[in-house]
């Protein structure tokens, strides 16, 4: 790839701020190299602890941990690649001993394997602040989440955001999947990608990426950037996606 990883971390750090800072419940904080950012969303990885760099700074991190606990119960510190014993210490002296792995992966926008000759889609279009609700109903369909576990994550003015653009596929008039992405530093991050149970096995997921990148390329991204699941790992990597960095994540067990 012609980008570092570094740089590309660091584009994702600058989403989550942005949208921690725009979020309506959103708090946002720096320390050194390491950042905290809170969404009051009941996820864990959504409410977090990190650090920009492969060596953190384990005197800011353990005070933004302090910070961020206070504030919320669902929260977790990340770090890029193998955690340190030191940072596995932190992280249990805050209560946070369950671990996992995050595999981030990357592609410069130039390797994208897009598809020549797309089956016919399902239309996805664009949304904006005032389809927040059938947004995040969508969403916390697609990712079988409990009801009310994205909270107000995507509300306020998030998808009227510079930057920030979400995506929902719809058949018959019924949201079935969604799509998020956030455009930093010349760097397309793609987000909740997710497609509800019904429509699964069609490609969907797919369609929704390619239409992600499609626009973060026209917007000037050159390069692309996101975490996977299991499951999705095999569809990125088969569109150019490379793993970068493997980050691990502790929170509550």
């Amino acid at each position: 790839m012609s980008t570092t990883a570094d740089r590309l971390a660091t584009a994702y750090f600058d989403a989550i701020a942005a949208l921690c800072q725009v979020t309506p419940k959103g708090w946002y904080a720096e320390r050194g190299t390491a950042r905290a950012g809170i969404t009051h969303a009941g996820l864990a990885s959504l409410n977090g602890v990190f650090d920009l760099t492969t060596d953190p700074d384990l005197e800011s991190l353990d005070e933004l941990a302090t910070e961020v606990a206070r504030q919320i119960p669902h929260w977790s510190i990340i770090v890029r690649g193998a955690a340190s014993a030191a940072v596995v210490d932190l992280a249990a002296r805050h209560g946070l001993r369950g671990r996992s792995v995050m595999p981030f992966l990357a592609c410069a926008t130039d390797d994208i394997a897009f598809r020549p000759d797309p089956p016919r889609r399902t239309p996805v279009r664009r949304v904006g602040a005032t389809e927040n609700d059938t947004y995040t109903d969508a969403l916390t369909e697609s990712f079988e989440a409990p009801e009310g576990a994205f909270g107000s994550l995507m509300g306020g003015a998030v998808l009227d955001t510079d930057g920030i653009t979400g995506y929902l596929a719809e058949e018959s008039d019924r949201p079935v999947g969604t799509a998020l992405g956030m455009l930093t530093s010349g760097v397309i991050g793609v987000f909740n990608i997710g497609v509800v149970p019904s429509a699964r096995g069609r490609g969907l997921g797919r369609t929704l990426t390619e239409t992600v990148l499609r626009d973060g390329i026209a917007a000037g991204a050159d390069a692309a950037y996101l975490h996977t699941s299991p499951m999705g790992r095999p569809l990125y990597e088969s569109m150019g996606f490379v793993l970068v960095e493997n980050w691990t994540m502790f929170a509550t067990q």
